[in-house]
Formats: C-alpha cells, sequence, structure tokens
C-alpha cells in the first residue's frame, strides 16, 4: 500500500496541474536488468525458528544512531525540497519564462491544440530540469546511506524516462484543464475535479501493465518460487480471494534498492501481486506472508476505494481553495508576471505554485487517512496467517524490526514528525502492535478473519 499511496498523492497534483509523473515513478526504485532470485525458499515448517522474543522496536545503538541521523537528513531533504519546489515556480514567474512561450507557441499557430503542443512540453521540462537539483540531492542522500544500489547512469536514464513520460501524460492534462477553465471560470475547479477521477483510476489501472515494466523486470512467482507461490496460495484462499498464479510476480528491485516489500497493486484485469526479491533474500516465509497478507487486507478491506474517496475530497476541498487563490494572486501579481489572466497558458506556474503549497500544507490530513488503514491492514495481516504459520506476533515482529534496520526507519520519531512524514503508523507503534495483539489468547473473534 505504501507504493499506491505515494502513486495517489503524487497523482493529485498530476491531475490538478499535470507535472507530477516524475514523482510518481521516482517513488519507486527503478530497474532494468533481472536479478534473479534463489528458488530455494523453505516452507514454514523448516523455517528457521524464530529468535528471540520482540515486544518493542530496539536497534543496535550504532544502528539506532544511523537511522537517526539518516531520517533528519530526509526530514530536512523533504521540507527543503518543498520549498526549493516552490522557489522554482516563483523565479518562472518572476522571470516571465510562462509568457515567453505562450508568445512562442500563439506566434505559431491560432489554433489552441497546437498552441498545446508546444506550450505544456517546454513549461513542464522548464520546471523539471530546474527542479533536477532536488532529485539530484535526494538520491545522493538514498546513496550515502546505502539504500540506493543503482549507478548515475541507470538513475540518467530513469529520470529521462520519467520526464519523457511526463512530457505525454503532462500535455493531456494541461490540456484538460485549460479548457474546463475558458468553458466555465467559474466552475472549472468542480469540472476539473470530476475529471480527475478517471484519470487517477485510470494510471492505477493502467500502473502495473504499462509504467512499471518500464523500470523492472518481473518474472511469474511460480517459475522461481514455487515453494513461496503455495504458501501464498493458502493465505490468499483464507481471506477469500482469488488471485491466479499468472497474476503473482518477483520484482528485480535488488539491481535499484536494498528495501524490502511486497504489495498488491492494480485493480480488475490488472490486479497481481508482486514481491520484491530482497524480501525473498532477506526474509523468511513466513515473514514474506505475513508483508503480503497485510497487502492483500488494502484490497479485503476495500482500502483503497475509501482512500480514494476521502483524499479525493480533499483534492476537491484543495482545487476550490486553490481556485480563490489563484484569482486573488493573478489580481495582484499578475500583470507583473506578464500574465493576462487564469485563461493565459501562462498561468499554469502560478497555478502550480498554489496548489502545490496547499497539498504541502495538507500533507498531514493525507497522512492521517493512510495512516490508520496501514494499521489496520497490519491487523488483518496478522489474522489472515494465524493458524498458517507458527507464532504469527512475532513473525510480524521480527520482520518490522528488521525491515526497519535496513531501512533505517525512525527509531524514536517526534508527534510533530510522525503528523507531517509518516504515511503509516511508525516502526515502534507496528512493532509493539504486531507484539501484543493476541484477540485468540483471549477468547475473542479477530475483527477482520474469523
Amino acid at each position: 500500500m505504501k507504493q499506491l499511496q505515494f502513486v495517489f498523492r503524487k497523482c493529485l497534483l498530476l491531475c490538478l496541474l499535470a507535472s507530477a509523473l516524475p514523482a510518481i515513478l521516482s517513488g519507486q526504485t527503478t530497474a532494468t536488468q533481472a536479478t534473479p532470485a534463489s528458488s530455494g525458499a523453505t516452507d514454514t515448517k523448516s523455517a528457521e525458528p524464530v529468535p528471540d522474543t520482540i515486544v518493542e522496536y530496539a536497534p543496535p545503538p550504532a544502528e539506532y544512531a544511523r537511522a537517526k541521523a539518516y531520517s533528519n537528513a530526509r526530514y530536512r531533504h523533504i521540507f527543503i525540497g518543498a520549498f526549493y519546489g516552490l522557489l522554482v515556480l516563483l523565479v518562472i514567474l518572476r522571470w516571465r519564462v510562462a509568457p515567453s512561450f505562450r508568445n512562442l507557441a500563439e506566434r505559431a499557430s491560432s489554433h489552441r491544440l497546437v498552441q498545446l503542443i508546444i506550450f505544456a512540453p517546454l513549461i513542464l521540462l522548464t520546471i523539471a530540469v530546474l527542479g533536477i537539483a532536488s532529485d539530484i540531492w535526494d538520491e545522493s542522500l538514498q546513496r550515502a546511506y546505502g539504500l540506493s544500489v543503482q549507478t548515475w547512469g541507470a538513475w540518467t536514464r530513469d529520470w529521462i524516462l520519467q520526464q519523457a513520460l511526463m512530457l505525454i501524460v503532462g500535455t493531456l492534462l494541461v490540456g484538460i484543464l485549460y479548457l474546463v477553465i475558458r468553458r466555465s471560470p467559474r466552475r472549472w475547479w468542480f469540472y476539473f475535479w470530476l475529471a480527475s477521477i478517471p484519470i487517477l483510476l485510470a494510471i492505477f489501472f493502467l500502473q502495473p501493465i504499462v509504467i512499471d515494466p518500464l523500470f523492472y523486470e518481473f518474472t511469474p512467482l511460480e517459475t522461481v518460487q514455487p515453494v513461496l507461490l503455495s504458501e501464498m496460495q493458502k493465505v490468499v484462499h483464507r481471506g477469500g480471494m482469488e488471485i491466479p498464479a499468472d497474476r503473482m510476480f518477483v520484482m528485480n528491485a535488488s539491481s535499484k534498492t536494498t528495501g524490502l516489500n511486497a504489495y498488491v497493486t492494480g485493480f480488475g484485469a490488472s490486479k497481481r501481486v508482486v514481491v520484491w526479491d530482497n524480501t525473498i533474500a532477506k526474509a523468511t516465509v513466513p515473514e514474506t506472508l505475513f508483508v503480503f497478507g497485510h497487502e492483500m487486507g488494502h484490497y479485503v478491506l476495500h482500502h483503497i476505494p475509501k482512500e480514494i474517496a476521502i483524499n479525493a475530497a480533499i483534492l476537491l476541498f484543495l482545487l476550490y481553495v486553490g481556485y480563490r487563490l489563484s484569482n486573488w494572486m493573478l489580481a495582484r501579481w499578475g500583470q507583473q508576471w506578464g500574465i493576462r489572466d487564469l485563461q493565459d497558458w501562462a498561468s499554469l506556474p502560478a497555478l502550480y505554485f498554489v496548489i502545490s503549497l496547499l497539498a504541502f500544507l495538507a500533507t498531514p490530513a493525507f497522512n492521517n487517512v493512510s495512516r490508520h488503514f496501514e494499521h489496520e491492514a497490519d491487523r488483518y495481516g496478522l489474522e489472515v496467517i494465524h493458524g498458517i504459520v507458527p507464532d504469527p506476533n512475532q513473525v510480524a515482529a521480527h520482520y518490522f524490526q528488521k525491515s526497519g534496520q535496513r531501512n533505517l526507519a525512525d527509531p524514536d520519531p517526534s508527534e510533530f514528525v510522525e503528523v507531517w512524514f509518516f504515511d503509516h503508523p511508525t516502526r515502534p507503534e507496528r512493532v509493539h502492535f504486531v507484539a501484543t495483539y493476541d484477540p485468540w489468547s483471549k477468547g475473542e473473534a479477530p475483527k477482520y478473519v474469523k
């Protein structure tokens, strides 16, 4: 679900102003060459016994210090990166870059479609190029702490591909945005909101079958991990779902990242299960089943449509406030920036600035919704593997301990940090919950999986 949430939030900006597809893709570690996973996975009976009992998240002192250093640096990156992105837009506005591109487009043709094809790629690419410093800085941090293992050549290749996709999708969405602005100057925020919903759904549907394969290599799980596939099918059946074997894959994440993950993605005909090869290599089969059960819970508990509905309501509010603020902003500085009115192509950076600022300020709201669903998915993951793996509480606790140390999770985040930066419960909260959640021993019925 983490991947889904990252995609959804960046899609909000994508659908608002057609310029966030690079962030969607950069949120996923990209890959070009496969790193074959070992096919020698053991079943749950032969897996190594769970060692020391874990109740609280407690990395060794050296790893604790390293995780805190990384986390603090990452928080700074997020805030500074957000302000840098806003600064880029202000520079574009102050230097009248967009009016220059608009004039070029209008001189080339009086036809709006031709103007769109000229203007949108120029302004979107300018924003991306000026923002690349932040992207490089973020990647450097990941490399410095050993979380990213991709080469700079591979990173550059992926960045270029991201921009190509952004230009195609972004140009289309800029066209839709200005079509509704010109048709309904007072209600465009509502009509564009309506248009954004099917666009979001289309992106979710197409991502696993069109976008992801451009950056990863996927191998059918049954060809490299038949034992794991068999165990996962037990979890699927216990959860009352039907996921055919031909929709379960291994992804070569290890060619770009050291993180652990597994996820369910897409919907309808595009729905599939993906397990990172890092997870297969570093986690036990029972631990992998818990991660899979967690991700499966998002679908069984309908978290995806629920989160889409809640976030869509927040999006509607942001669009309305953005409509009011953008009108005020252009009335005050539009002439100075060379922008005629909101219907002018050149107003795009101003719109993007307003919505980006509002989306950043709304981060705690999005995070709060996400943390709730992630907590419930943890609960579901424990319940669905109960009876399938021995001691599921310790299996889950050891996975969170292991993955937390490997991913340099913040071992002791403050309340402010949790509100602003965590779209999942904190690592200490997750470890404590999975280690202590036990309705069975109390004679109580589990919440989701009876």
